[in-house]
């Protein structure tokens, strides 16, 4: 399907790559992705909320597609959430843009969700695609996760500088075959299974012979062909390193207010076993304005899985609270 093509941006320290459907002078919404994932995860957004009047802007975050970013160990502590969400306030900023609706899946929704509370002047409100606000926990991320899953747990895993990278770069088309997959199972189907089934250990499975992988391939030839046109180019370093800074994330957000108050849309994906609906029960604590719906029969990909049930909840919430 066609895309726009990118202009650049200078935004703290990078030249971002930005993607645009919609008119200039509609109620701006930024659409932030995750991992490993770019800016055309949102194809089939761009141009649904365009069509309904909204400026849709769609960017490669640090460290993917055309954006990149540094590399090398010493860079690690420069894809920290001051500096996720200290891009997209330059985006802002470079597009001269008082406040705009963020809206973010898997990774991108874990920033999105921090933008009113780092930057709250900048936001007007915040769309959650998979990914709950989530409050800071009482110990380090890392050691809960390692702890609760063990060291082949995929985040767990991806501590390790350079180990990663290395083993899903080595062969792009063969990584992106394993991640974008539709759900071979429900998550109750998942949860029935033992515990040591249950761990999340990506990678390894991601080692075992391609037969063994679950769940039908979700990308039609030309949508595959961009995303490992785009993992080529930039490698996996940079979107690797945002896990790597969970720990420095929750030591830094210590003694935040950890209130959103800005309109708020939380919309799950009924078989999305990692961001898993019940995440977001009790979220209202924290986003007291907040709406929630479910997807049913989508996995982790909403935005390819169900793209039109995205789209009518989002428009749908964007219209009635932003006009």
């Amino acid at each position: 399907m066609a895309f726009p093509e990118p202009y650049y941006v200078k935004t703290n320290g990078l030249d971002m790559a930005v993607y645009e459907e919609g008119p200039k002078d509609g109620v701006p919404v930024i659409l932030c992705h995750g991992f490993p994932e770019i800016a055309y995860s949102w194809r089939h957004q761009l141009p649904a909320l365009a069509k309904a009047g909204f400026r849709a802007i769609a960017p490669d975050q640090r460290g993917y597609g055309n954006t990149g970013g540094p590399k090398g160990p010493d860079a690690i502590p420069l894809y920290d959430m001051k500096h996720l969400t200290g891009d997209l306030v330059g985006l802002l900023d470079a597009l001269g843009l008082k406040k705009a609706i963020f809206a973010g899946h898997d990774w991108g929704g874990f920033v999105v969700w921090q933008m009113p509370l780092m930057h709250p002047d900048r936001v007007a409100g915040v769309i959650g695609v998979n990914t709950p606000f989530i409050p800071r926990g009482p110990i380090d991320p890392i050691e809960g996760m390692r702890m609760v899953f063990g060291e082949d747990m995929y985040i767990v895993f991806f501590q390790k500088y350079g180990e990663a990278e290395k083993l899903l770069g080595a062969d792009v088309a063969r990584s992106m075959r394993f991640w974008y997959r539709k759900s071979s199972m429900t998550l109750a189907e998942f949860d029935a299974r033992p515990a040591s089934e249950k761990n999340l250990a990506f990678l390894k499975a991601f080692q075992a012979d391609e037969s063994t992988w679950g769940g039908e391939q979700l990308l039609t030839k030309e949508e595959f062909d961009t995303y490992v046109r785009a993992f080529e180019k930039s490698g996996y370093e940079g979107g690797i390193n945002w896990y790597r800074n969970f720990s420095r994330n929750w030591r830094q957000s210590e003694g935040v207010a950890e209130k959103v108050n800005v309109p708020g849309l939380m919309i799950s994906a009924a078989d999305d076993y990692v961001l898993r609906p019940s995440m977001a029960d009790g979220m209202e604590q924290y986003v007291p304005d907040l709406e929630k719906h479910v997807i049913a029969n989508c996995g982790h990909w909403t935005q390819s899985e169900q793209p039109d049930a995205l789209n009518a909840l989002m428009v749908d919430w964007l219209k009635r609270r932003f006009g």
